[in-house]
């Protein structure tokens, strides 16, 4: 008896072990890609079958010029065009983190950090020192390895900075020898760029420069306007707040469980599938739960108010998780409500105190700056003093300044200077 309660436990262990091998794929990938991350466990698999949520307006999304034959009239080809064509920036970089620029697992482990903490304009914003401090690495080393993305497309991807972002599209740019010096320089000084209308070659170096991608990963931020949300959030008529898996758009997996061949292999690939659909439901739970956290914890952004801090650690003490794991799985998810559609990163912030988040200190300084007068744009040591009085928080302009370059807003000479242009 004792043995059979003992096989049973093995049992279940492994097919636990199974669940959380496939669940971990499926949790970190997005709605759009989840059939793409399930490819892997189904492929060998004859009893799994697979419908996609999208196959039925596959028509709907080929580029009209494909359909009417202008790119060609093969069908295999029709899919090829269209494949490429929505390739995403996370995979275009995927395929270039393997030798030669990242032939090492150490290199590789680092441009995989470096993508997985690009923000949405294809800028770095990862914890350096934490990723060096976990990995025995030394800065240095970390660095240099990262300054290989200056090499890496779309080109501009994974600088720190716009003057970063500018110095990898030069160095891949058509100029003269005596323009790319002066480039540097423009590049480095760029809120007084007017200094250097004089300068021999300067007109060489702006239409250089004209051509740079500001962000880096402008071409891709298009895809952000066509996301697929994974959670619905919004009020019925009595008030309630709703959280809703946006169902239509999971895979159906179909087990085939009268397959013809009374076989041991048939037997292990159906506990397989039965795996992946365990896997499949554990990442709507897990999502759904997520949802729910992010409404207990935002609720007062749900009727209108600012988003208040949350940390990935609070989220992860209540799963039992590591919040590396909780950061990758709400990576590229996104929420749906009436205040537009969100990703879910952005519900997660820090707080200058108990009460105010840096989201909503960055919100107020959009404000801010759009408001303000044209002859006269505001100081970061102004809207500081603003800020500061807004919230009755103590702040440093430094942060101010940060917080700027952050939002991509250009400095208040600056600013002046592309109001008069404009």
């Amino acid at each position: 008896m004792a043995g059979l309660r003992q096989n049973q436990s093995v049992e279940h262990k492994h097919k636990l072990s199974n669940t959380l091998r496939n669940w971990l794929p499926i949790l970190h990938s997005s709605l759009s890609d989840l059939g793409e991350a399930m490819a892997p466990f189904i492929e060998a698999n004859p009893v799994v079958e697979v419908e996609s949520a999208y196959e039925e307006n596959f028509e709907k999304r080929i580029p009209r010029k494909v359909i009417s034959g202008q790119v060609s009239n093969s069908r295999t080809e029709q899919i090829e065009a269209l494949t490429i064509a929505y390739r995403s920036l996370h995979q275009v970089l995927d395929e270039q983190l393997q030798a030669p620029l990242f032939p090492t697992p150490i290199s590789q482990a680092i441009a995989l950090y470096v993508v997985e903490n690009l923000d949405e304009g294809g800028y770095y914003e990862g914890d350096t020192e934490a990723f060096c401090k976990k990995n025995d690495l030394n800065i240095e080393d970390f660095e240099k390895i990262r300054k290989r993305f200056a090499h890496v497309e779309p080109v501009g991807i994974g600088a720190k900075d716009l003057a970063e972002s500018f110095i990898y599209q030069l160095d891949s740019a058509q100029i003269s020898d005596a323009g790319y010096s002066l480039a540097c320089e423009v590049i480095a000084n760029m809120q007084v760029i007017h200094s250097y209308a004089k300068r021999e070659h300067f007109s060489e170096v702006m239409k250089v420069i004209s051509t740079f991608k500001n962000p880096p990963a402008i071409d891709y931020q298009e895809e952000s306007a066509q996301v697929i949300p994974d959670l619905m959030i919004f009020f019925n008529e009595d008030e309630s707040i709703e959280v809703k898996l946006n169902d239509a758009y999971y895979p159906s997996i179909k087990i085939d469980m009268n397959y013809a061949v009374d076989h041991e292999f048939i037997s292990a690939k159906i506990k397989e599938a039965r795996s992946l659909v365990d896997a499949l439901d554990m990442r709507k739970a897990t999502l759904y739960k997520v949802g729910l956290m992010i409404v207990e914890y935002q609720y007062e952004f749900f009727t209108g108010g600012a988003i208040m801090p949350l940390t990935l650690k609070t989220l992860a003490d209540e799963f039992g998780h590591n919040p590396s794991t909780i950061s990758r799985a709400i990576a590229n998810k996104y929420i749906s409500c009436d205040r537009g559609t969100l990703a879910m990163k952005e519900f997660f912030t820090t707080a200058i105190d108990d009460d105010v988040s840096n989201a909503a200190i960055k919100e107020f300084l959009k404000t801010l700056v759009s408001e303000e007068s044209r002859e006269k744009p505001l100081s970061d040591m102004k809207i500081l003093d603003l800020i500061q009085e807004r919230f009755k928080v103590k702040m440093v302009r430094r942060t101010i300044t940060k917080y700027r370059k952050q939002l991509n807003i250009a400095g208040s000479s600056e600013r002046k200077k592309l109001y008069q242009l404009r």
